[in-house]
C-alpha cells in the first residue's frame, strides 16, 4: 500500500537494477495550486507520464510523486524550480508572488530525494556489488501543435540513450549490451530506432550516481520519444507501451548478468 505522506514510493525487489521515473509525478501541494498558472494538460505535456509503468521492468522502483513543476529533481538544486519562462520551455508556471513560497520547500525536497536515492542505491550496491539505474524519461516531438508534422527523425530517435555523465570506457559492456537488446527487440512488428547522445546526454541524476558511485553505479538516461502516446491529449497506445516495457525487461535480464549477489 502506498503511503500518501511520502514524497517518493520506493519498491525494493531482488536484483541489481532499479527503475527511476523522476518526472512521472503529477502532484502539486494543495496549498500551491492557486498560484499555478499552467492548466492540467499543459503540465502533463511536459511531464513524463507512463514512465513509472516502464520502471516496473526493473527489479526495484523509485517513483517520486511531485510534478517537475514543483521541483525538478533532474536539475541541479539551484535550477530545480521554474522561476521564469526561460527556465521551462517558455511557460509561465508560477505567479511571481508565489516563488518565495515555493522555493524553500522545493530545495528541501530536492535534498531529501537525493539523500534517499543514495541510501537505496547503497543497499543494492552492498548486495550485488554494483547496480544499473534506469533513469527513465520521455520527450515531446510535436511541440508546434497536435496537427503539425513531428520533429525530424534525423535528430529525434525513438529512444535516446544518454551516457554523457559516465566513464564510457568503464561501462562500455553494459552500454553496448543495452543498445543491442533494445535495437533488436520486436516492438509492434518493427525494430526500434535507438541512438546514443543525440537528443539528450543525461543530467543531474546520472551525474550524481556517477559521482557517488564511480566504480559500482551505472546510470542509463533513457528518453522515449512520445510515439507511444498522444502528447497533446495524454491518450496512450497500450500495445505500444506494453511492447516497450517488454523490451526493457529483456535489457534488464541481459544487464543483470553483469552482477552476482554478494549477501543474502
Amino acid at each position: 500500500m502506498f503511503e500518501p505522506r511520502l514524497l517518493h514510493h520506493v519498491i525494493e525487489g531482488q536484483g541489481p537494477t532499479i527503475g527511476l521515473a523522476v518526472h512521472a509525478g503529477h502532484e502539486i501541494r494543495a496549498d500551491l495550486l492557486n498560484f499555478l498558472q499552467l492548466d492540467e494538460l499543459a503540465r502533463m505535456r511536459e511531464e513524463d507520464p507512463f514512465t513509472d509503468y516502464l520502471a516496473f521492468a526493473c527489479h526495484s522502483q523509485f517513483l517520486p510523486r511531485r510534478s517537475r513543476f514543483e521541483v525538478d529533481l533532474n536539475r541541479p538544486r539551484e535550477e530545480a524550480l521554474c522561476v521564469v519562462p526561460d527556465d521551462c520551455w517558455g511557460l509561465d508556471v508560477w505567479q511571481p508572488e508565489a516563488v518565495d513560497t515555493v522555493l524553500p520547500r522545493a530545495m528541501a525536497e530536492h535534498e531529501t530525494f537525493f539523500a534517499r536515492l543514495e541510501g537505496v542505491l547503497r543497499q543494492i550496491e552492498r548486495r550485488y556489488g554494483g547496480f544499473v539505474l534506469f533513469d527513465l524519461h520521455s520527450y515531446n516531438h510535436r511541440r508546434s501543435g497536435p496537427d503539425t508534422a513531428p520533429a525530424p527523425i534525423e535528430t529525434n530517435p525513438e529512444i535516446n540513450l544518454g551516457t554523457g555523465t559516465m566513464d564510457r570506457d568503464r561501462w562500455a559492456p553494459l552500454v553496448e549490451r543495452f543498445l543491442d537488446v533494445m535495437r533488436t527487440a520486436d516492438v509492434c512488428g518493427r525494430k526500434l530506432d535507438v541512438r546514443e547522445n543525440v537528443k539528450f546526454r543525461g543530467r543531474e541524476v546520472p551525474r550524481f550516481v556517477h559521482e557517488r558511485f564511480p566504480e559500482t553505479g551505472c546510470a542509463l538516461a533513457i528518453e522515449f520519444k512520445k510515439t507511444f502516446m498522444d502528447e497533446w491529449t495524454g491518450a496512450v497506445d497500450g500495445p505500444h507501451l506494453l511492447a516497450l516495457r517488454a523490451a526493457l525487461e529483456s535489457a534488464v535480464r541481459a544487464l543483470s548478468e553483469h552482477f552476482e549477489a554478494k549477501e543474502a
